[in-house]
């Protein structure tokens, strides 16, 4: 076996550790407050607060240190960054068991720092595939790592779902700890990468304000990182906002009795959303050429109508129209669909219209605006949470949102396209 292949296959281990373990970190942490709501610690209003707050501190380092981890990923080996980031989520999961003893505010920091350690972990693990892989095999290895990181996203939600609903907090926080632990390990047995100390911190920070603002300078490109953006403040919204939506609905759906694994139950809502992700991204594949954006408001139009519905799903299941989980299924496999077709052409507009040279800073520039949305997403459900809104409505709200971002949301055509059907004489 050669070093690349070797070091490709302990990074395919380690990445899927890491993610399945930073998600079930927030799921552990999530799961607590669905115990304190039902024991009547917690209000409605302030478990979606909490909620928000706890999910909006992991994407608080992916904003404010995105250029110095960009920097520090072009500076020094790779390798030596994909165990730094471990490291440090181990730290938090030693941070957040603290809070057993010392109060909540400690679960909160230890979170923030597995924040930390994935925004120094997330540029390490993309960028080390061109060093690693050779070039006619890259596209296959972002698309099988891609496809791992969903996977355990999905598994990790699941999973802490499960540790929560059925072991004490302390043995789930140790659990994650040997999890972060094995992905380390896995990464401290690749070969080590090469530095760069060419690269300086002004220099590489200056480049990544100055990507992104070619790109906000560019009229097309700019609604698009505006389209993508509006797709992960929804989608933000909308995981931030099931916990408490999904215990009012699994309590009328069931009773008022606690349900067995509620937990789990309400994570799995989740997976069939990104179950539908995944279909519309497929289908989108084969709908779309690369840069046809004419029905980006139609699906974003359709994806409004839909939450629309799914915010009015308490009403129907009060009033006895519906019982049991499969039409939230489909809703929901729906919503994520829609949801998928409106995202891909946006994102393959993105990567085929920059310049080539500059696509890595250009992503580098996509995420930055797309953890920024979730963020943004993070505080308007926490003010509406103080303002006691509740979730159903909050859904409602979403919808109006969305319905009126898209409609302002018209792409401009490529000058190609336009000078091409200007040279089409007419009939």
């Amino acid at each position: 076996m050669t070093h690349s292949t070797r070091n490709y296959r302990l990074l395919l281990a380690s990445q899927f550790l890491g993610a399945f373990a930073d998600n079930a970190t927030l799921a552990v942490i999530l799961g607590q407050l669905t115990f304190l709501k039902e024991a009547g610690k917690l209000s409605e209003s302030q478990l979606g607060a909490l909620n928000a707050v706890y999910t909006s501190l992991f994407f608080f380092p992916y904003v404010f240190l995105a250029p110095v981890a960009g920097f520090l990923n072009d500076r020094y080996a790779k390798t030596s960054w994909l165990i730094g980031g471990n490291a440090i989520k181990m730290c938090g999961m030693v941070v957040a068991a603290s809070s057993i003893w010392s109060g909540p505010i400690w679960q909160g920091a230890g979170y923030l720092l597995v924040g930390i350690g994935g925004c120094v972990f997330s540029p390490a693990k993309y960028g080390i595939l061109p060093e690693i892989v050779e070039r006619d095999r890259l596209v296959k290895a972002n698309g099988l790592l891609e496809l791992l990181t969903v996977t355990a996203i999905l598994a990790g939600f699941i999973g802490g779902a499960v540790m929560i609903d059925t072991m004490p907090v302390f043995w789930c926080y140790l659990s994650l700890l040997i999890i972060f632990g094995g992905s380390l390990i896995f990464n401290s047995r690749m070969t080590r990468t090469p530095n760069h100390p060419n690269v300086r911190l002004g220099m590489s920070v200056d480049e990544f304000f100055g990507n992104l603002g070619d790109l906000l300078a560019n009229p097309r490109l700019f609604r698009v990182l505006c389209g993508t953006g509006l797709f992960w403040f929804s989608a933000a919204v909308m995981k931030m906002n099931f916990q408490p939506w999904g215990l009012s609905l699994v309590h009328l759906a069931d009773g008022p009795n606690l349900p067995t694994y509620i937990n789990t139950r309400i994570s799995l809502y989740v997976v069939w959303l990104t179950a539908g992700i995944v279909c519309g991204s497929f289908l989108a594949g084969r709908l779309h050429r690369v840069g046809d954006l004419r029905y980006t408001r139609v699906y974003g139009w359709g994806l409004a109508a839909l939450i629309t519905v799914l915010g009015t799903t308490e009403l129907v299941y009060g009033a006895g129209y519906a019982k049991g989980d499969i039409p939230i299924v489909f809703l929901l496999v729906a919503i994520g669909t829609v949801a998928g077709c409106f995202l891909i052409p946006l994102n393959a507009t993105l990567q085929a219209e920059s310049e080539p040279a500059r696509l890595g800073k250009t992503i580098a520039a996509q995420n930055f605006v797309d953890n920024l949305a979730m963020l943004l997403a993070g505080a308007s459900v926490f003010v509406a949470n103080r303002a006691t809104i509740r979730p159903s409505e909050i859904f409602l709200f979403l919808a109006m949102f969305v319905a009126l971002a898209v409609t302002a949301l018209k792409v401009p055509t490529p000058k190609a396209d336009i000078e091409r059907d200007q040279t089409v004489p007419e009939i």
